[in-house]
Formats: C-alpha cells, sequence, structure tokens
C-alpha cells in the first residue's frame, strides 16, 4: 500500500499587490491593473521525515520571501516575443505589439522569466521559486508541490509540479 503525506500553508501574509497586463494572441494588450495577488501552497511527500512532511516554519519564510519580491512592482513577462524591453539608464521602456509604450523606473519593474503575467505563469513562476529555494536552503525536494495564485476572491489558478522518480 503506497501512502502520501501533505502540508498546506496559506498564511494572511502570503499575498502581493502589484500590476500587469496580457498580452494575447492577436497582439493586443489588456489595460495596465493590478490585483491583490493571495498565494497557497499544498507540498506532498512519499514519506514523513521526523514525522513530518516539511517544517512549517522553515516554508513560511520561504513562500513569504518570494511573495514579498513581487510586491508593489509591475510584473513585465521577459520571455513574451511580442513585446520589446529596453533598458535605459534609469528606466525600462516597454514597446507592445500594438505600439504602445511604457517608459517606467527601474526599481518599479519585475522581468519574470515566463511567457505572459497570466495567473496560471506565475504560479508556475512561484512554483519553481519555492522548488528552488526550499532545495537550496534545505536540500528538501516535495514530491509533489502545489501552488495556487488567487487573483480576485473565488478566481485563481493551480499550477502542480511532481518530481520525476530518480
Amino acid at each position: 500500500m503506497s501512502l502520501s503525506y501533505s502540508i498546506k500553508v496559506y498564511k494572511q501574509y502570503f499575498n502581493f499587490a502589484c500590476s500587469h497586463f496580457m498580452i494575447f494572441e492577436d497582439g493586443s494588450r489588456e489595460p495596465l491593473h493590478g490585483h491583490n495577488y493571495r498565494v497557497k501552497v499544498k507540498g506532498d511527500a512519499l514519506e514523513l521525515s521526523s514525522d513530518m512532511v516539511f517544517d512549517f516554519l522553515d516554508i513560511k519564510p520561504v513562500v513569504r520571501e518570494i511573495c514579498d519580491s513581487l510586491d508593489h512592482k509591475l510584473l513585465i513577462p521577459k520571455l513574451n516575443s511580442k513585446l520589446k524591453i529596453f533598458e535605459e539608464e534609469k528606466n525600462f521602456r516597454i514597446i507592445c505589439p500594438d505600439e504602445s509604450e511604457f517608459s517606467i523606473p527601474k526599481q518599479d519593474i519585475l522581468l519574470l522569466p515566463i511567457e505572459n503575467t497570466s495567473s496560471e505563469r506565475i504560479a508556475i513562476y512561484l512554483n519553481q521559486k519555492i522548488r528552488e529555494n526550499t532545495l537550496q536552503k534545505f536540500g528538501y525536494k516535495f514530491a509533489q508541490l502545489e501552488v495556487e495564485v488567487e487573483e480576485t476572491p473565488g478566481q485563481s489558478a493551480i499550477y502542480i509540479h511532481k518530481e520525476e522518480p530518480a
């Protein structure tokens, strides 16, 4: 019989307020706007270590630090082939497919290694960062990690990463 175990964490401070805009397949973009995102994390393990999946005291600061890094930023998907991003002295200049342009101070922008700033893509990014940080700081890999990003109450995207067996 195969057993599995999980922890789930969703603290009030697992949140970030930021702005973004989506670039659609036809090249159009939605208006610049913002959300107050909330994050939930569920980590699975095939067995317990010291009677735990992973210590809550260790996972909470990892998630909080990543959320804090996104807070009060304009999220720009640097892997979106339809956007042109130029680094200037103090600003990033962003040209959209519809030829609209933004010039924003560098400290206000976070260039994310994602294709678009959908909740789904943000969930993938958060999942990857949580996995990287728990491996780096604790030498730990969840058997499966689920990250939920709530864009507005009752509206969220979930990304689940399952580790391949060694």
